[in-house]
């Protein structure tokens, strides 16, 4: 299995989890952040903010289902302007269920 997590601009996030419905990825875990890519944050002015609000989609999936996520998260998280955002895919060792406390691997 992967971890998926997309980091998106918070304005895309209702058409990304939307999309990732559609495409049959219901179950994601996604939360507020704070962060800054290469362009070390935005000035507007004078002032400048250096930790820009993101939102960050976290989804494990099947290993064959990698391909079809990565493709639906890019597609509908697209703006073409710088921080439109970044995915990253990382290796899942074990999966628990709380509530019975069984391996799901």
């Amino acid at each position: 299995m992967k971890m998926i997590r997309a980091v998106i601009r918070p304005e895309t996030e209702s058409t990304v989890t939307t999309a990732l419905v559609e495409a049959g990825f219901p179950a994601l875990t996604k939360w507020d952040v704070t962060g800054r890519g290469k362009q070390q944050g935005i000035q507007l002015g004078d002032q400048v903010y250096e930790g820009l609000a993101k939102c960050m989609l976290l989804l494990v999936i099947h290993d064959d289902q990698v391909g079809k996520a990565i493709s639906t998260i890019v597609q509908s998280a697209f703006s073409g302007n710088p921080g439109d955002g970044k995915v990253f895919v990382t290796q899942v060792d074990d999966v628990y269920t709380v509530r019975s406390g069984k391996s799901e691997l």
